[in-house]
Parts: C-alpha cells; structure tokens; sequence
C-alpha cells in the first residue's frame, strides 16, 4: 500500500469523518462564542497535553483491564472496542474505535476543562482540539495496522513498538503515538528481545478458562478463538 492509498481509504472512513465535522462544528461554536486569545490557547494546550494521558490510562486500565467483560451489559462493548481488535490486530472493521464510545470519552476528557478556563469558547476549542488529536491518532493507527511501510524513522519505530504490543506483549507499549507515559509507567520496550512473548497477546487474558466463568463475550464471538491470527483467520 502506498502512502497516497492509505491517506485515500483514511479520509473515506466514517469515523474520521465524523471526528473532523465535530471539530470543524466546534470551530463554528468557537466563533459564535469566543474566548480571549489567552483563554482559547490554554485550553488547546490542555486539550493536547492530557490526550496522552487520558489514552494511557485508558488502554491500560480499562481496555486491557479484566473488569469490562465481568459486567455483561459492558461486554459487548469490550468485545467491540478491543477484544476484536486484539483476536485479528489486521481487521479493519474494528481497526477504529467505536463513536459511541470516543466521542463522549473526548468530550468528557476536554469539555469541563475548557469551560472552566474560558466559558463555552473554551469547551469548543479544548473539545475540538481532542476530536483533531482522535483522528491524528487513528491515522497513526492506520500507518501501524495496514501494508504501509513508513519511510520516517520515528514512524517506523512508533509501528514496531505498537505491533510488539499485538504481536508479542499486550502488558506494554500502550501508546499510540507517545511512548513517554509508558517510560514513566514502567510499560515501555524497545525491543520483543526486552521482554518474554505473551501467551495473552490475542486474547487479553480471556482464556477458554475465564469464558467459563464470564460467557458473554464467548458466546458473542461464537467461542474463544486461540493461537497467532494467521492459524485461524482466512480472508
């Protein structure tokens, strides 16, 4: 695939669609409702500055967290979110992430923040800001998940990193494009040679074992799938 293929299919996509109209309605909001030149870029940096944070957070304690598949009214929405991805990490179906489930989580992230530092103008721009990062990320993601090779270096080794947390170790790695939260929380490696290989890289510990105990998500995927993608999946 070449470069110009995949910025062709990325910007085709529903979910990126719809992450740049919400910005650019915000961007209509924001001119309606202005904040002060201060005001609009303390939010923006804020905005940026916490969506590492919050990704972090989120991809290692709730989407890599055992607790989402426990409660069955949350467990089809685990299964979708990330479960999915980790069974076949090349599926493009649920290569993006759900709207239901980004769009508040972005809105919850910068929303409150913005409108204490500048009323409503501020909401918009630190909202907006978060739904521009959400479809940075996901390009990010298409670059690591599809038949592209990066010619920069930085992009190549930001796609290594993130396919050794598909393919070798899910306990590390959890960026998407800033590994800094993970040098602080202990959870970066360089190299698959730095750590042994997972035996719940694909599977994120729901195990034959586990669905024994908490159904829902075997019984929505037609059983526990086992082993490397490439023995189980045909196109």
């Amino acid at each position: 695939m070449s470069l110009k293929e995949l910025v062709g299919a990325y910007f085709q996509y529903p979910a990126i669609i719809a992450y740049l109209g919400g910005a650019a309605i915000m961007a209509g909001v924001y001119a309606w409702y202005p904040a002060t030149a201060v005001q609009t870029v303390t939010a923006i940096a804020v905005a940026v500055l916490l969506f590492p944070v919050v990704w972090y957070v989120l991809h290692r304690w709730v989407l890599h967290g055992s607790w989402m598949y426990k409660i069955a009214p949350m467990a089809a929405t685990w299964k979708r979110i990330h479960y999915d991805h980790h069974q076949d990490p090349n599926h493009l179906e649920v290569l993006f992430g759900g709207l239901h489930t980004t769009i508040p989580t972005v809105a919850l992230a910068t929303l409150p923040i913005g409108y204490a530092i500048g009323g409503i103008g501020g909401a918009a721009a630190a909202f907006g800001t978060g739904l521009v990062q959400t479809a940075v990320n996901e390009f990010c993601h298409c670059i690591q998940h599809l038949g592209y090779t990066p010619k920069n270096k930085w992009l190549l080794a930001m796609k290594q990193r993130h396919m050794a947390h598909h393919f070798h170790d899910e306990s590390g790695n959890y960026g998407i494009t800033n590994f800094w939260w993970d040098r602080l929380g202990g959870t970066f490696y360089a190299k698959v040679g730095d750590r042994r290989k997972s035996p719940t890289v694909f599977n994120l510990g729901y195990t034959p074992e586990v669905a024994r105990r908490w159904p829902r998500v075997a019984e929505l995927s037609g059983g526990v799938a086992t082993g490397h993608p490439s023995t189980r999946i045909r196109n």
